[in-house]
């Protein structure tokens, strides 16, 4: 049986889920320096809520993911900046499938099967809602806890939703009580999906050209010494 994964602050979830997003969909820029989590962790697309970090926030909810096993620093020999990524799919036995719905729940919170089919196509396809179905009623089934719960539906929706437990129980009486947007067009979700691929890789781009600048200034220094 698993050890039970520790409870996660908010931004221990948005770090983690960051780090295991980015693992997937960027894999020859992984682990991620710094920097480039910070700018992974205040995207506009593929996040909800939207949050501004600053670096020391990263660090601590960092430091609070290594004290869990749930992230490490990793010392390549070719590296000269510190960089980070993930231990979750060692911590916790997971298919990529599994992966990839913890991942969207973490950086998007409380979705319906549709949402989380359409925004998993990166990680793992699933072929129908059903398959999406199973594979989370597979993570509320967990031992020794329960990773994801089907929440109760709102008032005026039609679809129920899912959230991870990566944070502890849910508090049901806190949840939002207004009804969320009607589900959109199967030509909606295209589009919508589109838009969240041109999203991030301009995201991406962002953070690549902040890490070439980063070794330009660390090659001028290392210049220095010889001149």
């Amino acid at each position: 049986m698993e050890e039970p994964v520790p409870a996660l602050t908010a931004h221990e979830i948005r770090i983690l889920g960051c780090l295991v997003e980015k693992a997937v969909t960027t894999p020859d820029y992984y682990p991620l320096t710094l920097n480039a989590l910070t700018l992974a962790c205040n995207q506009q697309s593929n996040r909800d809520p939207v949050v501004a970090f600053d670096e020391t926030t990263v660090v601590r909810a960092l430091d609070g993911l290594r004290t869990k096993r749930l992230a490490s620093v990793f010392t390549g020999a070719e590296s000269r900046v510190s960089k980070y990524k993930h231990s979750l799919t060692e911590a916790i036995l997971l298919t990529p499938a599994e992966v990839g719905l913890l991942c969207v729940l973490m950086l998007r919170g409380p979705q319906t099967l549709a949402e989380l089919r359409t925004r998993t196509e990166r990680f793992q396809p699933f072929e129908s809602l059903a398959e999406v179905e199973e594979a989370l009623q597979i993570l509320a089934s967990r031992q020794p806890h329960a990773l994801v719960v089907k929440l109760p539906r709102l008032p005026g929706t039609k679809e129920p939703r899912y959230s991870h437990l990566l944070s502890g129980p849910i508090d049901v009486a806190a949840l939002p009580s207004a009804p969320s947007a009607a589900p959109a067009e199967p030509a909606t979700l295209a589009v919508r999906a589109e838009n969240e691929r041109i999203s991030q890789l301009e995201s991406d781009s962002v953070a690549l050209r902040s890490e070439l600048a980063e070794l330009r200034q660390q090659f001028a220094e290392f210049r220095k010494q010889f001149e």
